[in-house]
């Protein structure tokens, strides 16, 4: 305790001798490296409207970067432009353009190493190769920023906010487009990552691997060209995000490998060319989701256990759902399918006959992609009839014992 509020008195000490730098070219001080030379801890750095051609800025103590009207940092393509080293740095309202190209360093407008308690918050960056870069970090905010970049291939872009091995980060209300990754996150724990807007990106919207107790929520990830994929992680809530219009024949609106012990409510999953695919993932809880006009709802693939999908709505999608193992113990119950056609005579509000969302033209298509021209033809009317009837390539098993008549709101 005596020990906390000696380093609150000294940081309260630092504060009130912190002063105000000016930097523009007509000011003492010029150039925004000058300015972090000639200041102190806990100072703030004002610069003003105009062009700074810098690049490689070192951020190695607590400061305030602040700009006034937008000023633009120009990199010149020469590498990387700011790079934060101390911990209790600012970084607001600056414009910050060219970062550098490189196969071999992964220049970021803004890098974050190894540090603490910073905030990273109404920032433009354009014409970037990686875009905010967070390393071994923790105790952050990246808030409210537009990254847009012009990535066309993979090879030659970067993401526009990485984390690697961060933790307890809030990634709040930025705007990510054409990069190759919206919001890429590598052995990064307890990250809360909401009310983005991630699209047009050449692969992944968001795409996380080896990374546990993360939130993501209230996010729109829309048209991308691999949607968004979810790997080798547990403890993750996925809740109220839209999956919007990620069609190819490579995409999903979400993709599951190697995902245990996870909530997936309140989502929107629209137009994309898989609603979920799901591989090797276990108790996982799937409810009150929307899946509406997609090519696959779902596409369960093998080794998934005790998952359950309730209260889902399942809307006029060309198949509800793909299954090609065995129905192990995941459970689907009371969901809304739209192409259900059974009745409730005790008017309890479920169907008196089960639903059978695996159906065989699906399973045919998933073997003989060509087949697909045949959709909504006669010809799968009654390939599915008769699998309905006599159950034999489907899972006899696969069925929501309790249907719902109405869709949930």
């Amino acid at each position: 305790m005596k020990k906390t509020v000696l380093i609150f008195l000294s940081l309260l000490g630092f504060l009130s001798h912190a002063k105000t730098i000016d930097i523009c070219s007509s000011c003492t001080v010029k150039t925004i490296k000058d300015g972090v030379a000639a200041a102190s801890d806990f100072d703030t750095l004002l610069i003003k409207k105009g062009t700074y051609k810098e690049f490689n800025i070192v951020i190695d103590k607590p400061l305030t970067l602040f700009g006034e009207n937008y000023p633009v940092i120009d990199g010149e393509d020469k590498g990387e432009i700011i790079t934060i080293i101390s911990d209790n740095v600012t970084v607001d309202g600056l414009f910050i353009i060219n970062v550098g190209t490189s196969y071999t360093s992964d220049y970021a407008a803004i890098r974050v190493v190894k540090s603490k308690n910073f905030l990273i918050q109404n920032v433009v960056l354009e014409k970037l190769f990686f875009g905010i870069y967070l390393e071994k970090s923790s105790d952050g905010r990246v808030y409210h920023n537009k990254i847009i970049g012009d990535a066309v291939e993979e090879f030659n872009s970067g993401n526009g906010i990485q984390l690697w091995y961060c933790k307890n980060i809030e990634v709040e209300q930025n705007i990510v487009q054409h990069v190759r990754d919206g919001i890429y996150l590598e052995f990064s724990d307890d990250i809360i990552i909401k009310n983005n807007v991630s699209s047009n990106n050449v692969r992944y919207g968001l795409h996380f691997m080896f990374s546990n107790n993360d939130v993501y929520e209230n996010n729109v990830f829309e048209k991308n060209g691999a949607g968004v994929a979810v790997m080798f992680s547990k403890k993750i809530k996925m809740l109220h995000n839209t999956f919007r219009e990620n069609w190819g024949t490579a995409s999903f609106g979400m993709l599951l490998k190697e995902i245990n012990d996870a909530e997936i409510t309140g989502n929107s999953f629209e137009e994309n060319t898989v609603g979920i695919s799901i591989e090797g993932s276990n108790r996982i809880k799937y409810h009150k989701n929307d899946f509406i006009r997609n090519g696959w709802a779902l596409k369960v693939r093998g080794a998934c256990y005790g998952n359950s999908f309730s209260s889902n709505n399942f809307l006029h999608n060309s198949f509800d759902v793909s299954y090609n193992s065995k129905l192990n113990d995941n459970v689907f119950n009371g969901n809304y399918w739209s192409k259900y056609t059974g009745y409730d005579l005790d008017k309890n509000g479920t169907g008196d006959v089960p639903y059978r969302p695996v159906k065989l033209f699906s399973y045919i298509v998933n073997r003989t992609p060509e087949t697909i021209v045949l959709l909504r033809s006669l010809f799968m009317d009654i390939i599915d009839f008769s699998e309905k009837v006599s159950p034999v390539f489907t899972p006899d098993n696969l069925m929501d014992n309790a249907p719902l008549m109405k869709k949930l709101k």
